[in-house]
């Protein structure tokens, strides 16, 4: 790899095109991307094509769905002078360097993954039988290693899928070398702390459950919404004490209250001095609090899209640039470089 212009460490990561995002999605991923911009070289993509390794009967919303995922990362703070934000498909090379790397990836690899067989039994009302279904994880691998990425942030239920990629990465640099040098990295997993985020009905908050709450509610609407949200169960009557370590809300505040809020919720949940009601409605000003800006920031882009068009626009072209020149160097090792060489004299 040739020496890069500053010495920050490179990550690249991304989110399929769902819609809105929900706080389930600011907790796991969003709020450490912004952090993250600080500490290393960042790329950030909207992974369009991996939508389809699923979804690629109706590919109506995928656009709309892509610009929507946009607005939240900028609503977040991600900033596009720091770190690149684009759309997969605008970056071919993605889908070059997917193809070298299928040429080399065993079989017996793909199969292995643990999630292709866990949603090939879960996700029965689709057809998921398909080459692009088996290959996601080499598509996954393209795009972490075409920009030569030092670290991946995941979750532990990924690090398999970052682990793939590190074999991909030294099987090609064992068949290829470019000046006795490796071209690829073997990125390492960048275990991010996963908070448990529970959704209104209690469970993981997940738009399959019905039970989020979106980046992009007013304050209405959050607030109705934590009055549905389930409590300790043990708490029956106002008068019965209750365990907030139990408490999908107490689980609310330990991520978004302040801590004085942490102690009066403590305090009063435990000896009944207060009820579910007051302790949703310190929950909801919280949260509140936390979106109102997110919103206010949303606003700017979402009443000039084409302000935010043009960020992804001038993302990808960010990304080309560093894309292209991993190509040059994966051409030239593999032989295939497009520049035109003079026979040899024998």
């Amino acid at each position: 790899m040739p020496p890069r212009p500053n010495q920050l460490k490179r990550v690249l990561s991304g989110m399929r095109p769902t819609g809105k995002l929900h706080l389930g999605n600011f907790v796991g991923a969003l709020d450490n991307w912004v952090r993250m911009q600080d500490q290393y070289e960042c790329f950030f993509c909207v992974a369009d094509w991996h939508a389809l390794t699923t979804d690629y009967a109706d590919t109506s919303k995928l656009k709309s769905n892509s610009m929507e995922v946009m607005l939240d990362w900028l609503a977040a703070g991600l900033d596009p002078e720091r770190c690149p934000m684009f759309i997969q498909s605008h970056v071919p090379q993605h889908a070059e360097l997917h193809l070298l790397f299928s040429m080399i990836t065993p079989l017996g690899w793909l199969e292995r993954v643990p999630t292709y067989k866990e949603q090939r039994e879960n996700i029965t009302e689709k057809d998921l039988g398909t080459y692009g279904f088996l290959g996601y994880p080499v598509l996954q691998s393209a795009d972490i290693l075409i920009y030569q990425a030092d670290f991946v942030p995941v979750g532990e239920d990924q690090v398999p899928h970052v682990e793939l990629t590190r074999e991909i990465a030294r099987r090609f640099n064992m068949f290829y070398t470019r000046k006795n040098t490796s071209v690829f990295p073997e990125p390492q997993p960048l275990l991010t702390p996963a908070a448990k985020l529970p959704g209104t009905d209690g469970r993981k908050m997940s738009k399959s459950y019905g039970n989020t709450i979106l980046m992009t509610d007013p304050e209405p609407m959050v607030r109705q919404k934590l009055k549905t949200m389930v409590t300790d169960p043990a708490r029956v009557r106002r008068t019965d004490p209750g365990n907030p370590d139990v408490c999908p809300v107490g689980d609310l505040h330990k991520i978004f209250s302040d801590r004085e809020t942490i102690a009066k919720v403590n305090e009063g949940c435990r000896s009944a001095g207060i009820g579910c009601i007051e302790c949703k409605g310190w929950a909801a000003d919280s949260l509140v609090s936390i979106l109102n800006p997110m919103q206010e920031r949303r606003k700017k882009y979402e009443d000039n899209p084409r302000l935010a068009w043009d960020i992804l626009e001038a993302g990808a072209a960010r990304a080309k640039k560093v894309a292209s020149a991993t190509l040059e160097e994966v051409r030239e090792a593999m032989g295939t470089s497009l520049d035109y060489e003079p026979p040899r004299n024998s």
